[in-house]
């Protein structure tokens, strides 16, 4: 039987009805358990909490914005400002050393007292080209900011927090520093040394990947062992671990949800952050827009992250499921994690592994 990933249905955490309320978020949050533990990796259902129009429309703004000539899209370069926020040209995102064939857009939480010579402490660029671009996606940074405190509720469930511990951890979450990224990804050139984006873990917390219908680009890694890892002719990325990469194709009404490195420390390495890649090898490359080559995949990461100065260490909940297994790994605070990650995102000219 091929491995899939789960789907959930987040609906009974968003009713406010009372009738078995409680054993309907009780079988979500024990599914979000198990998906954690298995995978790292599920399929979210949000079609009672945002209608499918709306991610849409951000696909076709991205598409429009990406079509625009590169000197338009040159002017919000991210090393504008802190060589994080801004536009990424093709190739200038960095993963495992090697250029990523996609080009992006990233947007961070606003900081106060901005300064742009400081990592990640500079202004948000937003596109002048769609119009309704930042409108549009700014409404969407507030569903995923909300989505996010919803399903940590649930995951909080899930591992049997007590009221008290799930405030504390709330409260580590309730100022997320997020980030948004709009991806483009034209097809794999023959000749590339990479891959559209290389194997990696996400770093933070928890990520809603909304993605255009094209198949068989996200790739998930798991650890089976007895399996072969790869059948494509691509190169390893996994070690020597064992298991196999499966496609995590886009399904209508739901986001791709995976968790990060931190999920991985509140758990105690009860649940994993997983490997994934995307491989876009699709036929229909370009479309021509005052001469320029327009990605034609579209995928829109949010990544709700902690606070930036969250203490980040083993849950209490989870070292009781673990029967009192000793504290494995070590507290950080997220801002330096996260520091310690971004520097080597991208190649601009000495500046600088991420989705």
């Amino acid at each position: 039987m091929a491995l899939t990933l789960p789907i959930i249905d987040i609906a009974p955490y968003l009713d406010s009805v009372p009738v078995n309320v409680q054993s309907r978020r009780q079988s979500v949050a024990d599914a979000i358990h198990s998906a954690c533990t298995d995978f790292g990796f599920f399929y979210l259902d949000i079609s009672s909490f945002v209608d499918q129009q709306e991610p849409d429309e951000l696909a076709t703004l991205a598409r429009r914005f990406f079509s625009l000539p590169q000197e338009e899209k040159d002017k919000i370069s991210l090393k504008n400002q802190d060589y994080a926020r801004g536009y990424q040209r093709l190739k200038e995102n960095v993963t495992n050393g090697k250029a990523d064939n996609h080009e992006g857009l990233d947007f961070y939480r606003p900081v106060e007292n901005p300064d742009k010579t400081k990592p990640l402490w500079g202004e948000n660029q937003w596109p002048s080209q769609p119009a309704e671009f930042k409108d549009k996606y700014q409404v969407w940074v507030d569903r995923m900011k909300a989505l996010g405190l919803i399903v940590m509720k649930a995951m909080a469930d899930g591992l049997g927090l007590t009221e008290p511990e799930w405030v504390d951890l709330r409260n580590q979450v309730d100022d997320s520093f997020w980030v948004m990224r709009a991806i483009g990804y034209p097809p794999l050139p023959s000749d590339h040394d990479g891959f559209s984006c290389g194997a990696h873990k996400d770093y933070g917390c928890l990520t809603f990947l909304y993605a255009d219908p094209t198949p068989s680009a996200l790739q998930v890694f798991l650890n089976r062992k007895g399996e072969l890892p790869d059948s494509t002719g691509l190169p390893a990325e996994q070690g020597a671990q064992e298991g196999v990469w499966i496609n995590a194709d886009p399904i209508p009404g739901c986001v791709v949800c995976n968790i990060g490195e931190m999920w991985e420390i509140w758990s105690n390495g009860l649940y994993k952050s997983t490997l994934h890649r995307v491989v876009h090898r699709s036929s229909n490359y370009r479309q021509l827009f005052s001469s320029v080559t327009c990605s034609d995949v579209q995928r829109i990461p949010f990544f709700f992250e902690p606070n930036f100065d969250a203490h980040v260490k083993p849950l209490a909940a989870a070292l009781r499921l673990q029967d009192g297994k000793t504290q494995v790994y070590k507290p950080v605070v997220y801002g330096d994690f996260l520091l310690s990650k971004v520097n080597n995102n991208f190649d601009t000219g000495g500046k600088g592994d991420r989705y």
